[in-house]
Formats: C-alpha cells, structure tokens, sequence
C-alpha cells in the first residue's frame, strides 16, 4: 500500500466509525437519541424540545453568548455522577397561545429510559449544566454543595433555577429571581 493511500484510510477511519447519534446531533441540535425522543413523545405528546427559534430575539442573543448554537432545550449531563446517559430536556407546548413548559431529567438505566418531571410551567425556558459546586439561593437562606454535575432552568430576565442530585433526592434552589 502506498504511503497517500495509507494517509487517505487514517483520514477517513474516524468518519467511519463515528456514531450516526453524534452525526445527527451535528445536522439538529436538538436531537435526542431516538427511543429516547419515541418515549418523550408518547408520554408528553403535543409538546416539543426548546430549540432556539423559539426563544424571543433577546433571549436568543442572551443564550447564544453563553452557549452558541447547541441546543437552548436539552443538554446531556452527568446528573446523578455514575456516567449513565442522562438529558435534561425542556419541553414547550405547540401553540404560542397557552405556552406551558416542563423541565424533565432523562437517566438511561438497564437499556430503560427512567424519565422524571422536574418542574411545570409557563412560558419559554431554556436549560445548560453547570460543573459541581456550591449555589447560593438569591435570597441568602439556602445553599447547595453539588457533588456532581447540575442542571440550570432559566427563563431570561426572570427566574432561574438550580438542581442538583445529592445523592438520595434533587434539591433546587433559585438563584435568580
């Protein structure tokens, strides 16, 4: 074999093995893994992820600085620390009229997708992690130590909302009001 043809196969062989999941999150950002979105949508339906022409000019800029072009309505995190596939989605209603919003956590266990509704509500949110730490709420009186990974719910220039996994429960505390 010649040394081009063999510089041409090294070049190629990741292309090759690179899952079709990674490709189709590349073409959508909001893309799930399909049983995961089969799932979602039986058990949510009239509902869809937040994706970043649903958010208002403003609130695009305002995600977009932070967290480009990824998705502003899912985000896989390590949320309860044993690096089992895990989402956090933000689902909104179809119609613009009544827009309700759920934030769901989305943990692979046993080939089982184990789906658990975090908080309901109105309007348009968006969600990103955040590395472990400690959050304070806006108001001083509650603080988490996060171990692992966690998940931020925010609704631009109103509310935000941290969850995290300690271990046995979520706790949350708002550090934006």
């Amino acid at each position: 074999m010649s040394m081009n043809w063999l510089i041409l196969l090294m070049m190629l062989a990741p292309l090759q093995i690179t899952p079709a999941f990674a490709t189709e999150q590349a073409i959508q950002p909001c893309a799930l893994p399909l049983d995961l979105q089969t799932k979602i949508s039986s058990l949510f339906p009239g509902t869809r992820i937040v994706g970043l022409g649903d958010l208002v000019d403003a609130d695009r800029k305002f995600y977009q600085a932070d967290h480009g072009n990824h998705c502003p309505g899912a985000v896989r995190v390590d949320f309860y620390g044993d690096q089992k596939p895990t989402w956090a989605i933000a689902l909104i209603s179809e119609t613009r009229e009544t827009r309700r919003s759920r934030l769901l956590v989305a943990h692979l266990e046993d080939s089982v997708w184990s789906i658990r509704s975090l908080e309901s509500m109105t309007g348009t949110p968006v969600v990103w992690k955040e590395n472990p730490g400690q959050f304070r709420d806006v108001y001083g009186e509650k603080t988490i130590h996060a171990k692992y990974p966690v998940i931020v719910l925010c609704f631009y220039e109103a509310s935000a909302i941290v969850y995290s996994w300690n271990g046995k429960k979520i706790d949350k505390v708002w550090i934006s009001d």
